[in-house]
């Protein structure tokens, strides 16, 4: 992602309630989505008794249309209805960025 800076990030957190049913194939489900969405540039996620996924997004009209994408509508409603107890959105604009990659024996 470095050739694109400064981009958006989206940070989305949660907790979910016990009646997860669904949960795992509309993630992926949206996961696929987010990748045809114009301005899409990747995700990380990790769920543990909190889940965060962080989505990249070249601007913020990128992110608007996603959060408007009538399937993502409905993920959000059955999200609210069923999944989470509790979430937490917040966009950034990531000016920098850098990284550790641990060298191993075979590497060096």
């Amino acid at each position: 992602m470095k050739n694109f800076k400064p981009y958006y990030a989206v940070i989305f957190t949660s907790t979910q309630t016990e009646d997860i049913n669904g949960y795992t194939e509309m993630a992926q489900k949206m996961e696929d989505l987010a990748k045809q969405q114009k301005g899409f540039m990747g995700m990380d996620s990790a769920r543990n008794a909190i889940g965060i996924t962080v989505s990249y997004w070249k601007n913020l009209e990128a992110i608007k249309n996603w959060k408007t994408n009538s399937e993502h509508l409905l993920a959000q409603q059955k999200g609210r209805e069923q999944w989470y107890n509790w979430y937490n959105v917040k966009i950034c604009k990531v000016e920098r960025e850098y990284q550790f990659l641990q060298k191993h024996e075979s590497q060096k």
